[in-house]
């Protein structure tokens, strides 16, 4: 994963290292999946303790199981409209 924080500028780079750079997750899964993953730059020098992370993590996990029983209004749109 190569998207931030940079301290220097982007558009300066070579481009074999302008390939590694990707976009921002797309959905809040992949946003919960990337920061279980690496959020050491958080706990780094105390900032923020590992247990609000977890909790975190945690909060925004029920949030996204949630979201997703919900059906899209598309789906509605599709299946439901008589």
């Amino acid at each position: 994963m190569c998207w931030g924080p940079f301290d220097c500028n982007l558009y300066s780079l070579p481009e074999e290292e302008k390939a590694k750079l990707t976009g921002l997750q797309a959905s809040l899964e992949e946003a919960i999946a990337a920061l279980r993953a690496d959020h050491d730059y958080l706990t780094a020098g105390g900032v923020f303790p590992e247990r609000l992370i977890e909790q975190l993590i945690e909060r925004e996990q029920k949030a996204s199981s949630a979201i997703s029983r919900i059906p899209h209004p598309m789906e509605f749109a599709m299946y439901y409209d008589i």
